[in-house]
């Protein structure tokens, strides 16, 4: 951590760079990325967003960085930047970064072209020409996902922590993903039989294909085909579940009662769209099976989140979105196991995010324990 003695003066045009007597200091690269998960967190809690700038001089994949540019953009950003501002490496002696907080204009565009027109000026007094000229400036605003229907909403330079977990955790997940092979190729084995008997009665009692696809989010908000028995008649209106679950996610959507108690649940009860073998299937769960082909594809894991819909992230707030992003979508979890559709969404997206923050193997093995029991009970299943 490099520490640096400045001389501030406030600046005379109100942009996020000033300068006083203080000494600030340069954060290393793991201090600067944990302040960026930091600062997302305190944004999903206060919904002020911020602004993160790297800068690069030359060439950052091979011999050509100009490390001598580096300190010097370093050393006057450092100086001329807020106090509340952070100033680090966001990769070690090649990227400078800088997280700017308290933007008071919502306007993007104007933030930038301040922010842009005033690094310049800074830089342009500190580098020679040639080093200037290589300069590459990017901008990363969070919250990010301006798009979240095209299924990539995450701007990766802003999860670096999500995105290149440490080694020990690597290992676990390499864990996790042979866990997940060898336990859907035995599901698929070991369930054949009931896959075909499955898909007969369906075939025999509606019309319409035997499976379900639909599109679906998963981790790092990357889609994939999702698969699953069809329960309900085809041709039906999926504008019902798209305003229920829009109303869930946005307002908890209101808890209808049910005959069996007075707790109500968050799941559309008595929907006709769905046929007589649907209903059985749903109650049992095992129109969940062919989500074993996704586990095995790699596209899912046998415990995790539930696979968002788009539609569904395009009112997701801030912290919503952390649950497609820390932990591959599943077929069974905490959420499956502890209550299913009586639970409220933000109880089931604080869920996804324990799962995702405390996950060890044998939190998978527990869940994957009492997944049978659960599906038995048919509790919140409709």
């Amino acid at each position: 951590m490099t520490l640096l003695r400045v001389n501030r003066a406030p600046a005379a045009d109100g942009s996020p760079f000033e300068s006083a007597e203080a000494v600030r200091e340069m954060l290393n690269e793991r201090s600067f990325k944990n302040m960026i998960a930091i600062e997302r967190k305190r944004t999903e809690r206060s919904r002020e967003p911020f602004l993160m700038m790297l800068v690069e001089a030359g060439n950052s994949e091979g011999s050509d960085v100009n490390t001598d540019a580096l300190e010097a953009i370093a050393g006057a950003l450092l100086a001329r930047s807020r106090e509340t501002d952070l100033v680090g490496w966001y990769s070690e002696r090649l990227t400078v970064g800088v997280i700017f907080t308290g933007l008071e204009s919502s306007d993007k565009n104007a933030i930038v072209s301040t922010i842009l027109t005033r690094v310049k000026m800074v830089l342009r007094d500190d580098l020679n020409f040639n080093q200037f000229s290589q300069l590459k400036i990017s901008f990363h605003f969070f919250p990010d996902w301006e798009h979240p229907k095209d299924g990539n909403p995450s701007d990766p330079a802003l999860y670096p922590d999500v995105m290149k977990p440490s080694r020990r955790k690597r290992s676990l997940l390499f864990l996790k993903r042979t866990g997940d092979i060898a336990g859907s190729v035995l599901g698929l084995v070991l369930f054949a039989p009931v896959l075909l008997a499955i898909a007969v009665a369906i075939k025999i009692s509606s019309r319409g294909p035997v499976l379900f696809r639909q599109q679906r989010v998963g981790q790092y908000g990357k889609c994939f085909t999702f698969l699953k028995f069809r329960s309900m008649y085809v041709n039906n209106d999926s504008q019902v579940h798209q305003k229920f679950v829009t109303e869930l996610i946005t307002r908890d959507a209101e808890k209808k009662p049910t005959e069996e108690n007075h707790d109500g649940i968050y799941k559309i009860k008595n929907d006709r769209r769905i046929t007589r073998v649907g209903k059985f299937l749903r109650r049992t769960s095992l129109d969940e099976l062919p989500q074993l082909v996704n586990v095995l594809k790699g596209e899912m894991s046998l415990v995790g989140p539930r696979p968002a819909i788009p539609y569904e992230l395009a009112a997701y707030q801030a912290w919503h979105r952390r649950r497609v992003l820390e932990a591959k979508p599943g077929i069974t979890g905490l959420w499956q196991v502890a209550g299913r559709s009586r639970v409220r969404f933000d109880e089931m997206v604080r869920m996804d995010l324990r799962y995702a923050t405390t996950w060890t193997p044998w939190l998978d093995i527990k869940i994957l324990l009492l997944t049978p029991m659960a599906v038995l009970r048919g509790t919140g299943a409709y």
